[in-house]
């Protein structure tokens, strides 16, 4: 049997920079994953970090615009019709958390911990041989009805009232800061303290990283079941063996409501399947991601790629792509890119992966209360990428069990994220 002080089960964004904080502590560290390193929701997603998504998943009047959409299955979010005991239980607890009060609670805590992940994005990205193509140069909204503009006035006097620093700008503000690009658009936001990467370079060159550091590494060790005596998990079997550790921290994204079951621990989490489609970049294309936003479809610059992305779809633990869904993302571009054709460009990969969302958008952080030496950071949601680096110290912190003598210790109250806070 392996043997060692942490083992972390999920080779995601949240487990890689869990990997790297547990590491620098100095404990000794095992990793697994089902697949490899990034194969999940961190390999074709976004790449966004993004304070300004500060405002939950469940918030007011998401419930009424997500049953408009919910019957056309080319909307921006749709509900695939089955009967799922699970899946209506999580509606319902959807539902009440969607109130203003839940919202402007965890607001302040997504804000917090978001600029934390900033700061220490910086930190990684200077690591030696890290690399993943990061820039911090905001990321726009842009809009072309009166509606969506309305929306996002909206939501720019919400979220500045918190302290988050956010630019109105009119077409000659959007062409200023998209330069070359043909824009059918009313004006735009401009979120000026969020940041992009490529989130497949980021999860592979940390693991790389904490790999030379130390950290056991096991790909296609696909977790089977916990031994668990005196309320603690004694061994965890995995398809690459039984594994024998102090403290096991479960960062397995929509694989962590399964694995939560087998070790006694519910966990609402719901998957959402997103999708995403990469080209090869234009040549004069702008280092500046934006948001189509009526469309709710992203677009990201990543290196020598352009990334076109989104919908929330919450069909189970389907990974298979539906061509209509990506046929919409698609369609939306060229509404407000008119001279961007799509056709012409090379496409390098179309993907769809699966986002874990719990009932009020915010994710599982902490110890689970009937086990005593088992971490849960799971349920990010579309968020997992940005929180990555904040929640990987948070767990190092976790894991420590008290406050450490090191001044970069976060101070960030966790009691919105326990992991029984759905229980009875």
């Amino acid at each position: 049997m392996n043997k060692t002080d942490v083992l972390i089960i999920g080779g995601g964004a949240v487990g890689v920079c869990a990997a790297y904080y547990l590491c620098e502590a100095g404990y000794e560290v095992t990793l697994v994953d089902r697949g490899g390193i990034g194969s999940g929701a961190s390999h074709g997603n976004m790449g966004l970090v993004v304070p300004s998504h500060s405002v939950p998943l469940a918030a007011p009047g998401v419930v009424a615009q997500g049953l408009k959409w919910m019957l056309r299955p080319d909307s921006p979010f749709y509900i695939k019709p089955r009967l799922d005991p699970s899946l209506i239980r999580w509606l319902w607890a959807f539902w009440k958390a969607s109130s203003e009060g839940r919202m402007r609670r965890a607001i302040p805590l997504i804000r917090d911990m978001s600029l934390h992940s900033l700061s220490l994005f910086d930190e990684l990205n200077g690591l030696d041989g890290v690399d993943f193509d990061y820039h911090q140069r905001g990321v726009l909204a842009v809009y072309q009805t009166r509606e969506g503009q309305e929306e996002g006035e909206e939501e720019r006097h919400l979220l500045s009232s918190y302290g988050l620093e956010i630019d109105a700008l009119s077409p000659d503000g959007l062409s200023e800061v998209l330069p070359g690009l043909e824009l059918n658009a009313l004006g735009g936001l401009h979120f000026r303290q969020d940041a992009h990467l490529t989130p497949a370079k980021f999860v592979r060159s940390l693991a790389d990283y904490v790999e030379w550091l130390g950290v056991k590494v096991l790909t296609q060790a696909e977790v089977k079941g916990f031994k668990k005596e005196n309320g603690r998990i004694t061994a965890t079997h995995t398809t690459r063996g039984e594994i024998a550790a102090g403290e096991v921290v479960l960062t397995a994204g929509s694989w962590s409501a399964a694995l939560g079951e087998l070790a006694g621990v519910p966990l609402p989490i719901q998957p959402a399947k997103g999708y995403s489609v990469t080209l090869r970049r234009p040549s004069d294309w702008p280092e500046m991601p934006f948001m189509l936003s009526e469309s709710r479809v992203a677009i990201t610059p990543m290196g020598d790629t352009l990334r076109i992305g989104g919908t929330l779809e919450l069909a189970g633990m389907d990974q298979t792509i539906n061509q209509r869904r990506v046929s919409a993302i698609l369609n939306a571009v060229p509404r407000y890119l008119p001279d961007f054709d799509i056709g012409s460009h090379e496409i390098l990969e179309t993907w769809c992966g699966l986002r874990p969302c719990t009932p009020d958008g915010l994710p599982f952080l902490g110890r689970a209360p009937d086990v005593r030496n088992l971490v849960v950071a799971a349920g990010h949601a579309m968020i997992g990428v940005s929180l990555g680096p904040v929640t990987g110290k948070l767990v190092r912190q976790i894991v420590a069990g008290e406050r450490t003598e090191n001044d970069n210790d976060l101070d960030i109250d966790l009691d919105l994220l326990a992991v029984d806070r759905f229980a009875g």
